[in-house]
Formats: structure tokens, sequence, C-alpha cells
């Protein structure tokens, strides 16, 4: 039977993720992953969830097992705003930050629109721009570039300003003005993609774009990556008018997000519990950026070059113009170790002797044999180069 003809017209511009394709055909267990974007299993409160559990159920009973607001539970929604000092009517609760990546481009982007974003620009805000047929016009590109070249009516401003995906560079607070101008200039809004912000291990916090532009600017937030990405929760926090379409939005998405899992979360926050976890999550991502950094200078070929991330769980690097890492990529995983061509990431597929490299989720003990494997695989790989 054919089924072609039942599939819609957006089903062509749905792009595959690389990272799940690899998970989908390889046991992690076997090799050295460094392509996911897992945070480390050891930084889930396992311990804590029984009793953030029964408090749960002893505080909200049958309340916490039934429909919720669509927007999110009213004490969740509180909690965010007190913690970031902003009104609760302000704050609306996600399932999963990438939700909102996807309820920002349904609500504002019609096909044939433009979004400016990081270039490269994270894979899974790509892959939703792309579902709605949106042109993605990298900010890099936009310099010296005559904005009526853009094909698309450009709708909105995307970045990471913390620890980028993939690239695990921080915007300065002058980037971020540099933001802000352009976004004023076009008239557009800014959606602030800030999962990362609270995972800081190295320099000082800088002014979010949220709080230099908060009256065009939806700054989204997860839980995924501060208490564990398996209870799919995060939130935005921005402007009434804005969120009351994206709460209409939600309606037809999901009804509402998991309840129970608000309530945990809840918990966590206010037991005290989320603070005291990023106290041990810190320490030990900061120890394993040390040791990937320490372990790239040791074994990585001449004409290597890394960025040192001040937080967050990746960092970049960028190859011998001469190294294809997509064409490299089933030697390399042959060889028992993943990374993520960094062409996926770049809005034209160029840049193909670059990659990202997760720190936080491999096991201490697969690092130093999984970089060494690396550096031999691109060693190889330029010496047949230069033959």
């Amino acid at each position: 039977m054919d089924y072609g003809k039942f599939f819609s017209a957006d089903v062509p511009s749905f792009l595959r993720s690389p990272v799940r394709e690899i998970f989908r055909k390889v046991d992690l267990s076997a090799i050295c992953s460094f392509a996911g974007g897992y945070p480390a299993a050891e930084t889930f409160p396992l311990a804590e969830i029984p009793s953030l559990a029964a408090s749960v159920v002893a505080k909200y009973g049958s309340k916490a097992l039934q429909y919720g607001a669509t927007q999110g539970v009213p004490e969740l929604r509180e909690a965010i705003a007190a913690r970031y000092g902003v009104p609760a009517s302000q704050v609306l609760i996600t399932t999963s930050s990438q939700q909102g990546i996807d309820v920002c481009s349904r609500v504002f982007l019609d096909p044939g629109d433009a979004v400016l974003a990081d270039n490269p620009v994270y894979l899974g805000a790509l892959q939703s721009f792309r579902a709605y047929r949106a042109e993605v016009v990298g900010l890099n590109d936009m310099e010296g570039t005559v904005v009526d070249q853009v094909q698309g009516t450009p709708k909105f401003i995307y970045v990471i300003p913390e620890f980028n995906n993939p690239t695990g560079k921080t915007l300065t607070l002058e980037e971020r003005k540099a933001v802000v101008r352009k976004a004023r200039e076009m008239d557009l809004l800014i959606v602030e993609d800030s999962p990362y912000r609270e995972i800081r291990y190295e320099g000082s916090p800088v002014t979010s774009i949220r709080e230099l532009a908060p009256e065009r600017t939806l700054q989204l937030g997860s839980f995924s990556k501060i208490f564990a990405p398996g209870f799919r929760l995060g939130w935005i926090i921005g402007p009434e008018e804005l969120l009351d379409q994206i709460y209409a939005c939600k309606q037809c998405l999901d009804l509402c997000p998991p309840v129970f899992d608000q309530y945990l979360a809840l918990e966590f926050l206010q037991s005290g519990a989320l603070d005291r976890n990023l106290q041990k999550t810190i320490p030990l991502y900061r120890h394993r950026r040390d040791l990937m950094l320490s372990l790239l200078e040791k074994y990585m070929p001449e004409g290597v070059r890394w960025t040192h991330p001040e937080g967050g769980l990746f960092l970049w690097l960028t190859l011998p113009e001469a190294i294809d890492t997509v064409a490299l990529y089933d030697k390399a995983l042959a060889a028992g170790v993943a990374y993520v061509a960094g062409s996926f990431f770049y809005t034209d597929g160029s840049h193909r002797n670059t990659m990202r490299l997760n720190y936080t989720f491999v096991e201490e003990s697969k690092m130093e044999p999984g970089i060494k494997l690396l550096a031999t695989v691109l060693t190889k790989s330029l010496n047949h180069k230069r033959l």
C-alpha cells in the first residue's frame, strides 16, 4: 500500500536527529559515547524521590493525579516566579523546554517566515523551525547582509546565551545587548533558550536577555538538566499577552503538563533539594570538563582546536579542513567512539570539519580511552589525507 499520499505537506520538512538515530542503532554501554546531550545519571536525586513523592501524596492527594491547568499548577508557577523575580502571571509550565521551542514556532511562524538564530544552532530548535517550513538564517550571516536579502519575514531571534548547545560558548553582556539592538531595530521577538543557566562552574553570571528586553523576550527554562530529564518539565517566562496565545496553543497539544511531575518538581525546589543537588552537580561537571580538556590536550593531533565552556554540557572541536566528520563517523563508531558531526547544527550543513562532544554523560573510566580512540581515528584520517 502506498502510504505517501496520506502524509501532510509538512512531512518532508521533518528532520531526523542524528543523535537519536545513533541511539536507535547502537548499544551505548558497548561504546564510549560523547554524542548525547545527557546529564550524568549520578546527579539524579534518586535517594530523595521516595520522600518527595510521599510529600506530594500527603499534601495534594488525588489532586496530584488529576488533570491540571494548561498553564501549569499554580504552586509551581509561583515558585519559579519567586526564584527568577517575575510575577506568576508571566510563567507558563511546558512539557519539556523542547515543547517551549515548538509552541513558539507554532504560534509565531508561518511557512516561509524567517528565524534568526545562532549558527551553529541547537539541533532540536532547527528541527522545530524547519518542521514549520521556516527559513533559518544565521545571526552571524546577518552581519554585513542586507536584511531585504532574507527571503522570509523575520519573526524572532533564537539564542542560547549560556554554554551554548552545541559550542559551549557564552555570550558576553555586549553580545547580548547587540542581540537586543538587532531585535528592536527589526522589531522582532527573542526566544532566549536557557536550559543550562544554573549549571555554571566558572566565571560570573551575565545579565539575561530577558532582563535586558523583558517586553519582547520569551525565556525558556528546563528541569531536565537540574532535576531529571525523565520528568519532561520546562517553563516559559514572558509577557502575558504572548503567553496567552501559547496557552491556547498548548491546549490542543497536551491539555496540561504532567501534574504529579509538577508537584514533585515543586517539592524538589521548595525543600532546598534543588540547590543542594546543584552543589553536587557543578563540581562533578567541572571535574569532567577539566578531565576532557586535559585529555584533548594530551592526545589530539596538531591543528585541532576546542572551546573552553564555563558551564553546561558540551564543548566544540574544530579540525583541519581536510577532515570530514560526517564521512568519518562510521569509522569512529566502528572503533568504539561516538560524537555528533558539527555540520548537522549549521543552517546550511557547512563546517564539516567540526564536532560536538558531551562530557557529562560518559563514565570517567571511559573518557580517556574514548578520547584516545577519537584522536587515533582523526590522526589516521589526517595522515591518509597527506599521502
